[in-house]
């Protein structure tokens, strides 16, 4: 089984509440998935198009399993907190095998 990598980039934050009410609730739901987070939090440095706002990467043991993570009713709920507060840009890949 190829691993994978949720990528999501939080391209900006207009409602800094609903993004700590979206934490708390997605960060368990990813980890209740089977994901493990790698990174999170303003990148050191950005490049090119970068944006500097929050990134967040979490690993998981297939797509499958990434995806029925964000399917998931904690995730969705989490999304539901979040409302209109943030706009992001999220992807998941697979690992090189």
């Amino acid at each position: 089984m190829t691993k994978a990598y949720w990528v999501n980039t939080f391209r900006s934050v207009s409602d800094p509440t609903s993004l700590a009410a979206y934490i708390d609730l997605a960060g368990p739901a990813m980890r209740a998935s089977g994901g493990r987070f790698l990174a999170r939090g303003v990148p050191a440095r950005v490049f090119e198009a970068g944006v500097r706002e929050r990134t967040v990467i979490i690993e998981f043991d297939s797509v499958e399993q990434a995806v029925a993570a964000y399917e998931s009713q904690g995730y969705q709920e989490a999304l539901r907190a979040l409302g209109e507060g943030a706009e992001r840009d999220l992807r998941i890949i697979e690992a090189i095998s």
